[in-house]
């Protein structure tokens, strides 16, 4: 039998207006972070996510609402008395200290100094495999190497909980994503509890246990990440997580789970209906690009569509091929790179239906449709 988690932050009908009667920052928030678990939240700049973190960590107050933690209310405890250690992307160094004093510092502030701390300080050091460095300034560090220390000091007294404001957004990709491995193997290693908030997509499916979605101060979707990318709960989560192919139609007809859609080319396809959609409504029908076939009708392909192959970029591993519809608009597609096929071939592709997901029209945005077929 699974043990029950046990809840380590709730966030009870939160919100925050930085002006009397001005925009929500954030709206109406009920959330948990489990002990133990990494939790991300992800959104657009601006969506609220760390807005939230603040809250949290006592940098701003809530203007409704309440936040606990174990329990307990965090109204008026200060940031210093929470117990929360916090990670920013701008490291916040002290750069006059030696990354041994750096680390020392929160240790000094809670009374410990002396031989307990300079045990703390080697055990930290090892933990982000910075053995040997501690003599060193901040300055005299690469980016990567500066993380480790911003990260070891959020670590050194063992908090309750980490916060990380988008603390790898500065590093190149190759270093992120090795950075994003040291971090996963810490938090697993120490079995921390760690709320992550970033606006990369790719990082809260690397990194997460759970993401919770923000778009306009409001939760879209919380779940693992398998279910924000596999079963987006609106056309927000499904535009803005990964990529999608957002086809514009009318639905037909509706039976149960399951919709027809007619495209603007004539073209019929089903979908599985998400949301409140009636025979008559403008729907966008998201499909992933990797479920997406080409080749001969498959019994399982309830959706068969004949297109033109408009683009054929070489990826290596795989080719990404833009595939024109009869009656305007495309359809992302990615194959094996020795698949044969070749710029303006006849393309019949396929899909189905309980991969493909119909979503109100009015519910697609600017921020979540970005640059899409």
């Amino acid at each position: 039998m699974t043990p029950r988690a046990e809840t380590l932050v709730e966030f009870r009908g939160v919100e925050k207006r930085y002006a009397a009667g001005g925009r929500a920052a954030v709206t109406r928030l009920d959330l948990t972070v489990e002990r133990g678990e990494f939790l991300t939240l992800l959104g657009p700049s601006g969506s609220g996510k760390t807005t939230t973190l603040m809250m949290l960590a006592g940098f701003e107050a809530p203007s409704a609402g309440e936040i606990r933690l174990n329990g307990q209310s965090l109204a008026n405890r200060p940031p210093y008395r929470r117990n929360m250690g916090v990670v920013f992307q701008n490291y916040a160094l002290f750069p006059h200290m030696s990354v041994a004093e750096n680390l020392a510092f929160p240790l000094g502030v809670r009374g410990i100094r002396g031989a307990d701390a300079k045990a703390k300080v080697e055990t930290a050091l090892t933990l982000v495999r910075l053995d040997g460095l501690g003599h060193r300034r901040p300055d005299a560090l690469s980016g990567g190497q500066r993380q480790r220390v911003a990260l070891a000091r959020a670590l050194i007294f063992e908090p309750d909980l980490v916060l990380m404001d988008e603390p790898l957004g500065a590093l190149d990709r190759q270093l992120r994503e090795h950075l994003q491995s040291e971090i996963k193997r810490i938090q697993r290693a120490l079995g921390l509890t760690v709320l992550y908030v970033t606006h990369d997509q790719s990082e809260a499916l690397t990194l997460s246990d759970r993401i919770a979605v923000f778009a306009d101060g409001a939760v879209q979707q919380v779940g693992s990440p398998e279910q924000i990318y596999e079963y987006p709960a609106n056309a927000f989560v499904a535009g803005f997580v990964g990529e999608n192919n957002m086809l514009a139609g009318t639905v037909v007809a509706r039976q149960d789970e399951q919709c027809t859609i007619r495209l603007p080319g004539g073209q019929v396809v089903q979908a599985t209906a998400t949301g409140m959609i009636a025979a008559g409504d403008d729907v966008i029908a998201a499909i992933r690009p990797e479920h997406v076939e080409t080749g001969a009708c498959h019994p399982a392909h309830c959706n068969m569509l004949d297109t033109r192959v408009d683009e054929l970029v070489y990826h290596g591993d795989h080719s990404r091929i833009r595939a024109g519809l009869d009656g305007g608009g495309s359809l992302v597609i990615r194959t094996p790179s020795q698949s044969g096929i070749a710029l303006s071939d006849r393309l019949p592709v396929g899909w189905c239906a309980d991969r493909c997901f119909a979503f109100p029209a009015a519910g697609i945005t600017d921020a979540s449709m970005g640059d899409r077929p």
